[in-house]
C-alpha cells in the first residue's frame, strides 16, 4: 500500500487519459506531474502508457522500455493498481491508430480534509463536473472585452 494511504483519510481519486498523436513519448509532462506531487496537491497512485500501432495492435508500455523511466519513475512509489489490465486494454483499443496515451491515477490530497469532513457529516456527492477549457477561455475573454 502506498505510504500514508488509508481508506478513512484518502482524498478524491481521479483518472485521466491523455492522448498523444504518434507513439513517441517524451518526458515533458513528468516535471509538471512531479511538481504537483511535491507540492502536496496530488499523490500519483498509478501511471501507465498505452499505444496503438498502425496495424491496430494495442499494448501497455512498460516505462523501462520507453527510455522514460528516469523521468517518470520518481512519480510513483508503490503503485495502487486501480486500473486493471482490461481497463488499460480498453483505453488502448479506443485510441486512433498510431497514437499513444498517458493513463494517470491521482489522489487529490488537497481535498482529503474536506472529503473526510463531508463523509463525517454524512454528505453525499451528487454531482461533479469539469467545466470544459473552451468555456473557461470564452468566459475569461468576455470579461477582458468588457
Amino acid at each position: 500500500m502506498p505510504e500514508g494511504l488509508r481508506a478513512d483519510t484518502v482524498g478524491p481519486v481521479d483518472v485521466a487519459v491523455v492522448a498523444f498523436p504518434g507513439n513517441q513519448f517524451n518526458g515533458d509532462v513528468a516535471p509538471a506531474l512531479r511538481e504537483l506531487q511535491q507540492s502536496g496537491m496530488v499523490r500519483i497512485l498509478d501511471l501507465t502508457f498505452v499505444t496503438k500501432d498502425a496495424d491496430g495492435s494495442a499494448a501497455v508500455v512498460e516505462l523501462a522500455d520507453t527510455g522514460l523511466a528516469d523521468a517518470f519513475e520518481q512519480l510513483t512509489g508503490t503503485e495502487f493498481d486501480l486500473l486493471s489490465d482490461q481497463d488499460l486494454d480498453e483505453v488502448a483499443q479506443s485510441l486512433p491508430e498510431e497514437s499513444s496515451a498517458l493513463v494517470v491515477v491521482w489522489e487529490n490530497t488537497w481535498a482529503a480534509r474536506l472529503a473526510a469532513a463531508l463523509r463525517a457529516s454524512e454528505g453525499q456527492l451528487v454531482m461533479l463536473e469539469r467545466v470544459p477549457r473552451e468555456l473557461v477561455v470564452a468566459a475569461v475573454d468576455a470579461l477582458e472585452e468588457g
